[in-house]
């Protein structure tokens, strides 16, 4: 019998590889997504040989529209499963921050997400069967963190939540997970210093993998993992959003990234 394929998009580190391994340790064939060529093939290597996975190697650059639609193409062409991992934030200020880096991170973190959704829906509708994973932030419900970021990631996280009704009834999943802080390569690359936020906040990739995958297999649309955050997004709920963006600055580290 033929495996099932999940694409997933920035698995070169961090979550997305945490996916990626998943899924190809659970019986997937995998197409990989991301712009360093080199890294894709050493993964792609890595679940081949642990594996016995087919692994499908699609370099893109998913701020690029003609890396976006050859990535859509392919999706199109039917898959099982989409993992839209891939994301970025930066360091400094709006009103500082390089016009060109912004929109690269709304083409990335939204663009990206809601093309590459609408390319793979078609054929899992026709199948009645597939699944669509968004990797969002907790920053996307808490206001006050950040600016661009956290709104591209609030826009994942009401995208998903509003197609998670029109897709009732057919067969087709899609959900959302919010993690808090992850031991990954994504505050670096974005040049937040992180030195002194408390280690209980901090959580592992395989952890945040497990518990989202868990609870997706339970059909929750919004996943939360780790009991820290899950008590940080529901307090943010029912405190008035001002306090909310208050907090947020003063112990959140709201400030300072876009």
């Amino acid at each position: 019998m033929s495996r099932p394929v999940a694409v997933v998009t920035g698995p070169t580190s961090g979550l997305g590889a945490g996916y990626a391994r998943r899924f190809a340790a659970d019986g997937h064939d995998l197409v990989l997504v991301a712009r360093d060529v080199e890294r894709l093939e050493a993964l792609a290597t890595e679940l081949r040989d642990a594996h016995g996975a087919a692994v499908e190697v699609l370099p893109a650059d998913l701020a690029d529209a003609h890396g976006r639609a050859r990535v859509a193409e392919r999706l199109a062409a039917g898959v099982q499963v989409l993992v839209n991992n891939a994301g970025f934030g930066t360091a400094g200020e709006f009103w500082t921050a390089d016009p060109a880096l912004l929109q690269a991170q709304l083409d990335v973190n939204v663009t990206a997400v809601m093309q590459l959704t609408r390319a793979a829906l078609p054929a899992m509708i026709d199948k009645g069967a597939g699944r669509v994973i968004n990797i969002a932030s907790v920053a996307g419900l808490l206001s006050g963190r950040g600016s661009t970021y956290s709104a591209s990631k609030a826009w994942v996280v009401s995208f998903t939540e509003g197609l998670a009704g029109g897709l009732h009834g057919t067969g087709v999943g899609i959900h959302v997970v919010c993690p808090g802080y992850v031991h990954t390569e994504f505050h670096q690359r974005a040049g937040i210093e992180m030195a002194t936020l408390p280690s209980f906040l901090w959580m592992e990739v395989d952890d945040v993998v497990a518990a989202s995958l868990a609870d997706i297999a339970r059909g929750e649309v919004v996943s939360v993992p780790g009991l820290q955050y899950k008590a940080l997004a529901g307090v943010s709920r029912l405190v008035p959003r001002g306090l909310s963006r208050t907090l947020t600055n003063k112990f959140g580290r709201g400030r300072g990234r876009t």
